[in-house]
């Protein structure tokens, strides 16, 4: 057995997004372009009794794999900018462990089927955990590094 971590899918994504590109950056895209965007995670069947109770919740954290991401790079240029920074600074997919985390709405559930808005992820990415969004989860008083200073800027 090869040493190491393994992960393995209990689901995947349906998203209208069918390639990285037909997604716009963050910071470029159309007003409430994600919060309008809608798909599916649908869960494989020896997973299903694990969805118990999750519709109860009004957001879930979607746990991925970057399935497309290609090769992991340690500096990353952010869209719109011209400076490099470290990847663990940044939401780039080119990380050394391809993992993204994205928090939805919770629509409904159909089965093994989860409707989502504020979809930001391509067609077929696998879905490596989910977990419920909770009060615990927010956070006041945060500092956003290098984004405030942009923000600070462009106001």
């Amino acid at each position: 057995m090869r040493p190491g971590v393994r992960l393995r899918p209990i689901g995947v994504v349906r998203s209208p997004f069918k390639d990285p590109s037909d997604l716009p950056p963050p910071a470029f895209a159309p007003p409430r372009f994600f919060e309008r965007s809608t798909g599916e995670i649908e869960i494989r069947p020896e997973f299903e009794p694990g969805l118990e109770g999750l519709e109860g919740f009004s957001h879930i954290i979607v746990l991925f794999h970057f399935h497309r991401a290609g090769a992991a790079k340690l500096k990353v240029v952010p869209p719109g900018q011209s400076k490099p920074r470290g990847v663990f600074a940044t939401r780039s997919p080119h990380r050394p462990n391809p993992l993204g985390l994205s928090v939805l709405r919770l629509l409904g559930r159909h089965g093994r089927v989860l409707e989502v808005s504020g979809l930001d992820l391509i067609d077929g990415t696998p879905v490596l955990d989910i977990k419920p969004y909770t009060s615990r989860d927010r956070k006041s008083h945060i500092r956003t590094g290098w984004l405030q200073r942009r923000r600070r800027r462009a106001g």
